[in-house]
C-alpha cells in the first residue's frame, strides 16, 4: 500500500512540472518530425517516378510519361509547401523556447530585485553615510598623526632608526644560531653511563682490605 502511494506521488510531482509549453513543443516537435518522414516518403516516390518516366520513354509509352510528370509536379508541390509548414512550425518552436527562456529571466530579475530591496531595508542611507564619514575621519586622523611623526623626526632619527632596526634583526639571527648550534651539540655529545665502571669498583674493594688488614695489626 504504501509502495501504491508512493509510485503515484512519485508520478503527480513529475506530472506537476510537466508545463504547457513544454506540452505545445513537444507536440510542435512531433509534427516536425511526421513531416520530415512524409517529406522523405515523397522524395523516394519522385527517385521512382522519374525513373519510371525514362522507361516509358524509352518504349514509346508518351502518355504515361506524362502522366507519371504530371505525378511527379504535384508531388513536388506538395513538398514545397511540407518546407514551409515545416519551418514554421521550428520557428514556432523556437519562438516559444525562447519565451520561456525570457520568463525564467524574469523570474531571475524578479527575484534579485525583491532581494535588493531586503538587504536595502537593512540599511539607510542616513547609515552609509555615518559609516563613510567615520571612516574618512579615521584616515584621516591617521594621516595626521603620520604626519606629526614625520615632522617630529628628522633624517638622522630616522637613520637611526633603520640603524637600531638592522641591529635587531642581526642579534635576532645570531641568537637563533647559537640555540640552534647549542642543539646540535647537545645531540652530539655521548650518553653518560649509569652504571659505576668496574675499575672503580675493584679499587674500592682492595682500599678496604688494606684498611682492614692495618686495623688488626694495630689491634695485635
Amino acid at each position: 500500500m504504501g509502495n501504491l502511494f508512493g509510485k503515484s506521488t512519485n508520478k503527480t510531482k513529475v506530472a506537476s512540472r510537466v508545463t504547457e509549453h513544454d506540452k505545445a513543443i513537444l507536440q510542435l516537435k512531433q509534427q516536425r518530425d511526421k513531416l520530415k518522414q512524409y517529406q522523405i516518403r515523397i522524395e523516394l516516390q519522385l527517385e521512382k517516378d522519374r525513373v519510371l518516366v525514362k522507361k516509358c520513354l524509352t518504349t514509346g509509352r508518351k502518355e504515361r510519361a506524362r502522366t507519371l510528370l504530371r505525378k511527379k509536379k504535384y508531388q513536388e508541390k506538395l513538398l514545397s509547401n511540407a518546407d514551409a509548414q515545416l519551418e514554421t512550425i521550428e520557428k514556432l518552436a523556437s519562438d516559444i523556447e525562447f519565451a520561456m527562456v525570457e520568463a525564467q529571466v524574469v523570474s531571475g530579475l524578479k527575484v534579485g530585485n525583491e532581494a535588493l530591496k531586503k538587504v536595502n531595508e537593512l540599511l539607510s542611507i542616513e547609515e552609509v553615510e555615518q559609516i563613510l564619514d567615520e571612516t574618512r575621519e579615521s584616515i584621516e586622523k591617521q594621516q595626521e598623526i603620520d604626519s606629526l611623526l614625520n615632522g617630529v623626526l628628522t633624517e638622522e632619527d630616522e637613520d637611526e632608526v633603520l640603524a637600531e632596526l638592522e641591529q635587531l634583526v642581526v642579534e635576532d639571527s645570531a641568537n637563533n644560531r647559537v640555540e640552534t648550534e647549542q642543539e646540535d651539540i647537545g645531540e652530539r655529545l655521548p650518553e653518560v653511563p649509569e652504571d659505576e665502571p668496574k675499575g672503580h669498583k675493584i679499587k674500592g674493594k682492595e682500599k678496604n682490605a688494606e684498611s682492614s688488614r692495618k686495623k688488626v695489626a694495630l689491634e695485635a
